[in-house]
């Protein structure tokens, strides 16, 4: 065969592979699988992904077809509108550099919806290889870390002890990595159940599922493990309210006897409860809080309080949110020292604080008017999900901090944003591919 020949079948093989939809798909696989491994592992990893994800629109052979399943995507358009109210707010903002850099941060907001909803959807074998990726590297990080703790338990009880947290070990900050970890239990647990998923799988995810829930209870992370008992006591409600009583009541019991057993048996979780209340006790009776972190969070609460009763409305613009609390410290400052005045720990204080009743509304449209959309009420992966954020933003500014920002979004985009357009919009000519049928909901 002549080299003019071979470069003609690459070709047509190149066009036939653009054509079918399978460039679109597979791109955009690799930018899910990417960004799991950098949510673990890589910032480079989580800020290339939605780059690939791009990639991915631009390949989809039906672009011109697809193009308004974004703009009829009611996820893809919130999340497109807090994108918008952070560019209005540039009326009213007077720290334009920290302003221009927010705007920055929010571009995956608008990536990321884009690439699930006009790229060729993933199938549900891609779909579950993502979520099992998910599952089994966060465990197998996990259990590393644990091992760290192992190696010398009294020094790291005794850190806990002083409310310090172990890192895992690719350097993950911790309360996102408790996170990650609830999430990884209740996943692990529902993609077992996920048609195609063969035996090997199931084990391994059932044992990935045991040793998530294992490191957040010996590491004692306390905003995971909030997370993890408020998933599990909506799960708990969900199996009783649909009837299917054996299940919800071992998940009542394991509700009632996990903490119980974890206090008894683990010193990190007896250390973690000691310090929490030794922590707000300092508040409470008006000591020294500068090295207690519940003590200076509550102090923040406070402050935060006094600048949105007078800016309610609008806030004060999400740019200049920390410039104000510094402000309002000098009012009152708790006794703190400068480093120590920290801002508010709160998802929805920080909307309020920035954006007022307005940002407040679009945020809370965002995080929860999903649940009104019968496709997404239908995946128990997205309600875990939202039901996990809405928790951990009661305790942490998740989205101030890139890697909070990046779990979100990517969460956002794959469950909530894809289960709209699987159910709604054409699947593309690689739906049904040889990886198997277009995805549903899990």
């Amino acid at each position: 065969m002549s080299l003019n020949s071979k470069w003609g079948q690459f070709f047509k093989s190149a066009v036939r592979y653009y054509s079918s939809g399978r460039l679109s798909q597979h791109l955009l696989w690799l930018a899910c699988l990417a960004g799991v491994a950098g949510l673990l592992a890589s910032r480079a990893l989580v800020a290339l992904s939605p780059v690939a994800g791009v990639f991915a629109v631009l390949a989809n052979p039906h672009l011109r077809r697809d193009v308004l399943l974004y703009f009829r995507n009611g996820a893809a358009m919130r999340a497109a509108a807090s994108v918008g109210f952070l560019l209005v707010s540039g009326l009213y903002t007077s720290d334009w550099p920290v302003w221009r850099h927010e705007v920055f941060r929010s571009l995956p907001w608008l990536a990321v919806p884009l690439a699930f909803t006009l790229a060729v959807p993933l199938t549900a074998r891609q779909r579950l290889a993502v979520g099992a990726w998910f599952v089994l590297a966060t465990a197998a990080v996990g259990l590393a870390t644990t091992g760290r703790y192992l190696v010398d338990p009294g020094e790291a009880n005794r850190a806990i002890g002083i409310g310090h947290n172990m890192q895992a070990v690719t350097g993950v900050f911790h309360i996102s990595f408790g996170v990650m970890l609830a999430l990884a239990f209740f996943w692990g647990l529902l993609l077992r159940q996920k048609p195609g998923t063969g035996y090997v799988l199931r084990a391994g995810l059932l044992a990935a599922a045991a040793a998530a829930a294992l490191t957040l209870h010996v590491l004692a992370y306390r905003t995971g493990l909030l997370v993890f008992y408020a998933v599990l006591l909506g799960a708990t409600g969900g199996l009783l309210v649909r009837r299917q009583r054996a299940w919800g009541l071992g998940a009542l019991l394991l509700l009632v006897l996990g903490p119980w057993l974890a206090y008894h048996a683990l010193e990190s979780v007896r250390e973690r409860v000691a310090s929490t209340q030794y922590d707000v006790q300092q508040f409470a009776e008006g000591r020294d809080i500068n090295t207690y972190s519940l003590s200076r969070r509550l102090a923040a609460m406070e402050t935060a309080g006094v600048v949105i009763h007078d800016h309610w409305l609008f806030g004060v613009g999400p740019a200049d949110a920390h410039a104000a609390m510094r402000e309002q410290y000098r009012w009152k400052d708790y006794g703190l020292r400068p480093a120590n005045q920290v801002d508010v720990h709160n998802q929805y204080l920080v909307a309020l604080l920035g954006g007022g009743m307005v940002g407040l509304a679009l945020w809370l449209a965002v995080l929860f008017w999903p649940l009104t959309q019968a496709p997404v009420r239908r995946s128990a992966a997205a309600c875990v999900f939202i039901l996990a954020q809405a928790t951990v933003m009661l305790v942490a500014d998740v989205l101030s901090l890139q890697i909070g920002l990046n779990l979100f979004v990517f969460g956002y985009g794959f469950l909530v944003v894809a289960v709209e357009r699987i159910e709604h919009g054409p699947s593309g000519s690689a739906g049904a591919d040889s990886n198997g049928p277009a995805a549903k909901p899990v």
